[in-house]
């Protein structure tokens, strides 16, 4: 098998590879950088030019997976694509979000290569797009070779898949983003034990252990005591979330709170594409069984729509829960302008749940000190730190313990490292060396093919 990284920064962003087997060639993921603009975002397509593409596969519908998707395809007109049943009822919508997001940054910031692709191309694309259940082999066929691809559960967010493929005698496991444990809204992945010849595996966590009694189960307590701690000191708790999965899942955790009482009462607010793909989820739920989100856990919790005009700078002074996105608080998103005003002032908390790029304002707000001096660019706003900044570990990615766990039991002749900050990828390449001294590790070089 030849593979090739075609995210052109490396690291966490435009995720996606080139995978030649035999005669087929097959691109896992086409993603989108969300700290780069324009064609930049993009992976680097250019591999691809003059060949044939046999087939697209999705992992799952973050941005970073998908927001590049129309431009391959535009460019390979004859390409299925493939993802997993519940993949399918949310990828349109998430890409037309996208859409309509650089269409905003067009406008905005004058960048002239938006938008990527039209709200009319991601109507032709949802032509092309199949959905599978998990556990169901397909079978695709090239000139000479052909190969039997299977969907398994991988946690993460609801329809997220890894990906195994065989070709000839060969098994490859592409791990995806993954979650072992359960959350609220979807059970952990399930992945096949046993051998493979080759595994291409996430790395997010690669520089983050989990300190002793930081388990989910006691993490979410400690959301839950947090939250109750700055209401009643009249703050407000400012939740950035990640639209797909991550904004579902704190409803679900704060519904269950309230409902057996161990919230405080205060107003909440959310809104967006978050609010949107609830229902969404709720229709998954109906037609999958795969997750389990109940579109009334919305009407229960008497939400209200986050406000439209936010100044940057201000507390509302609400005293209230606000969920809103990004989750890493990108420039000129709800979450970072409400952060630039309420991070000023001791009452409130600003509480991340999810992974934060370090280069991201998030990543930068969680690395600052109490008392220090943040800059809000964007928003040319200046404050000294004395809100709560809090980190509570629910990340949507597995541990990287239980990787490395899963990693070593598939006794793989190569291991490729994927999907991680360097400092990430060399933790597993180190325990890796000692723990699979028989594997062959790669961390591959953008663009660069490798025989593995």
């Amino acid at each position: 098998m030849k593979l090739t990284d075609l995210n052109r920064d490396g690291g966490i962003g435009a995720n996606s590879l080139f995978v030649q087997l035999g005669d087929l060639n097959i691109l896992v993921d086409c993603g989108l950088n969300p700290k780069k603009v324009g064609r930049a975002a993009a992976p680097d397509l250019k591999p691809l030019r003059g060949l044939t593409l046999d087939l697209i596969i999705v992992t799952h519908c973050h941005l970073d997976h998908i927001g590049s998707l129309p431009v391959v395809m535009r460019e390979h007109p004859n390409t299925p694509v493939i993802m997993t049943t519940s993949s399918r009822m949310l990828i349109e919508r998430m890409l037309h979000n996208s859409a309509n997001v650089m269409l905003r940054q067009k406008e905005e910031e004058n960048i002239p290569d938006y938008p990527l692709f039209t709200h009319d191309e991601v109507d032709r694309c949802g032509k092309r797009f199949t959905g599978l259940p998990f556990g169901h082999a397909k079978h695709f066929r090239g000139a000479r070779d052909d190969i039997e691809v299977t969907l398994h559960p991988a946690g993460h967010v609801a329809g997220a898949a890894a990906i195994e493929i065989r070709h000839k005698h060969r098994a490859i496991f592409f791990t995806g983003d993954v979650l072992f444990e359960n959350q609220r809204t979807l059970p952990g992945a399930k992945f096949p034990a046993g051998h493979f010849d080759t595994l291409v595996t996430e790395t997010t966590r690669g520089t983050t252990e989990r300190p002793l009694g930081k388990e989910r189960v006691n993490e979410v307590a400690r959301l839950v005591a947090s939250i109750n701690d700055t209401i009643q000191r009249g703050g407000s708790f400012l939740v950035p979330v990640f639209a797909l999965g991550r904004m579902q899942e704190i409803l679900a955790i704060v519904h269950d709170a309230r409902k057996f009482g161990r919230l405080v009462e205060c107003p909440i607010y959310a809104s967006g594409l978050g609010m949107d793909l609830a229902d969404y989820f709720d229709e998954i739920t109906r037609k999958t069984r795969h997750i389990q989100f109940n579109r009334t856990i919305v009407k229960d919790l008497k939400i209200k729509p986050t406000p439209r005009k936010l100044n940057a700078g201000e507390d509302p002074q609400q005293n209230a829960l606000y969920i809103v996105s990004s989750g890493m608080m990108v420039e000129k998103t709800p979450s970072y302008t409400l952060a630039s005003g309420l991070v000023a002032h001791a009452r409130n908390t600003i509480g991340f749940v999810g992974y934060c790029d370090p280069d991201t304002p998030g990543g930068s707000l969680l690395a600052s000190k109490p008392g220090d001096t943040f800059l809000f660019e964007a928003a040319h706003v200046k404050a000294k730190i004395k809100a709560h900044i809090e980190r509570f570990e629910l990340s949507g990615h597995a541990d990287r313990e239980e990787l490395l766990e899963f990693a070593v039991q598939t006794g793989a002749r190569s291991i490729v490292l994927t999907h991680g900050d360097p400092a990430a990828r060399a933790w597993f390449a180190e325990q890796l060396a000692t723990q699979a001294p028989k594997s062959r590790v790669f961390d591959p070089v953008p663009l660069k093919t490798y025989q593995v």
